[in-house]
């Protein structure tokens, strides 16, 4: 029988109505902010060696990648005292603000403007990869992995549909004056700030506060309906001296040194955590010099061609099947699936290191690459969000992007010259030898009373 409530009782909110709306809107605007970071990544090269010369191209386009994980720092800090609503607003709106100094520094031809631009442009990357932890905050802790990683797939949308925009975007804009292909960027600064005001008007409640106010234990719940509500994370997946340590660290602010204190006592964040950096460490390393493979074997006339469709079946693979893999995290646990992810990395190293200048192969080895980053970031994103505690976790999980960024930006300027002093093979079996210490990671035993994703 349930209890009769009284008006000053503190009733406990059904989460499942909150989640709903929150997984709709993240996926409205992941499409949207998916289009306006990857329409500006498609030109963005040609306009930086347009602007900057050819020698440049590659800098500007490295710029975006770590600014997406600087930015990383001061957005979780909001999201650590604000929530994620004006987090994620403020990294779209850095983005727009990148767009337009890029659209600038199109017009003046000024080149350190281009290359701030370019920082300030990888807040729209930040809002993407935050918008995944966002998706979980309120999740059942069966269904985690599969709403974590609908996000994920939503940014295929954006990711597949803005190219063709930015031939259309580019043509739009010649009429206003502006050069060719400032336009894309254009677009991007209006897709970023439309994602933004969507999200500060719409995202409420906000999940992160949402869940914050339920994991605490002296909140009074109702008896009925409200008593049917899945446990918070907290209470399955992190010990009590973790949270409480979380929770005076987050009354300091949270800072990327703080949070790390906290992911120090929980083995299943620390794995979270490598599994996704050393997913992307590999995934980038080998992708960014398969072009460069691909023009050894092709003539100018088909090398573009060429490599457009090796990419395009590379991207299918990262994001198309993430919500299976999303499936088989709930599923399997999520050291299985990191593992799984591993083993892919690894036959995706073996087949296109030996491909020689066979181009289909090449391809499937491409693809076996995208599968595993997708297993080791959905797995790796989920078993961090729910190992660590409400009151830590916008840090923990900004923690993770910036070293993902971070070493994302250092495979993609190692790999090239590993590329020139060694090869395309050498590369292959340099990056498959990264892997070891994540695997060592899952296979370690978890110790008695230690938290873990299966308990």
């Amino acid at each position: 029988m349930a209890t009769e409530l009284t008006a000053s009782t503190p009733v406990r909110p059904d989460v499942a109505p909150i989640q709903r709306r929150t997984l709709r809107l993240l996926f409205g605007t992941q499409i949207v902010g998916g289009i306006g970071v990857t329409i500006g990544i498609s030109v963005g090269a040609l306009l930086a060696a347009r602007v900057a010369g050819t020698a440049l191209a590659g800098v500007a386009q490295s710029a975006s990648v770590v600014g997406g994980a600087l930015l990383a720092v001061p957005v979780t800090r909001i999201m650590n005292g604000h929530g994620r609503r004006p987090g994620l607003a403020v990294a779209y709106l850095a983005g727009a603000v990148g767009a337009v100094l890029v659209v600038l520094a199109t017009v003046t031809g000024f080149v350190p403007l281009l290359f701030v631009g370019m920082l300030f442009f990888g807040g729209g990357t930040a809002a993407n990869l935050q918008a995944r932890y966002t998706a979980v905050d309120l999740a059942e802790p069966a269904r985690r992995g599969r709403q974590l990683s609908l996000i994920v797939w939503a940014t295929t949308i954006g990711a597949v549909a803005a190219p063709n925009f930015a031939d259309l975007a580019d043509h739009a804009t010649t009429g206003w004056g502006l050069p060719p292909l400032a336009g894309p960027f254009a677009f991007s600064a209006v897709a970023f700030v439309l994602a933004a005001g969507v999200l500060l008007a719409l995202l409420r409640p906000d999940p992160l506060l949402t869940a914050r106010r339920l994991a605490t234990p002296a909140a009074p719940v109702a008896v009925g309906a409200a008593a049917e509500l899945p446990p918070p994370a907290e209470a399955t997946s992190a010990p009590a001296e973790a949270t409480s340590a979380s929770a005076r660290t987050a009354r300091r602010g949270a800072g990327m040194r703080a949070a790390w204190r906290v992911v120090r006592g929980l083995p299943a964040a620390r794995l979270g955590i490598v599994a996704v950096a050393v997913g992307h460490t590999v995934m980038v390393a080998v992708m960014s010099m398969t072009p460069v493979r691909l023009g050894e074997s092709h003539g100018d006339a088909d090398v573009l061609r060429v490599v457009g469709i090796v990419l395009s079946l590379h991207i299918a693979g990262m994001y198309a099947l993430s919500p299976v893999v999303g499936w088989l995290t709930d599923r399997l646990g999520r050291r299985a699936v990191i593992l799984v992810g591993v083993a892919l990395l690894l036959a995706a190293c073996a087949v296109a290191g030996t491909a020689g200048h066979h181009t289909p192969r090449l391809s499937i080895g491409l693809v076996l690459l995208g599968l595993g980053w997708s297993g080791t970031m959905v797995a790796g994103s989920t078993l961090l969000s729910e190992s660590v505690p409400a009151a830590v976790r916008p840090s923990v999980q900004g923690f993770s992007d910036l070293t993902m960024g971070l070493a994302g930006a250092v495979a993609a300027a190692v790999s090239g010259f590993v590329m020139r002093a060694a090869g395309y093979p050498v590369l292959t079996l340099l990056a498959a030898v990264a892997t070891v210490p994540l695997v060592a990671l899952a296979l370690r035993p978890v110790p008695a009373g230690a938290p873990d994703e299966e308990e």
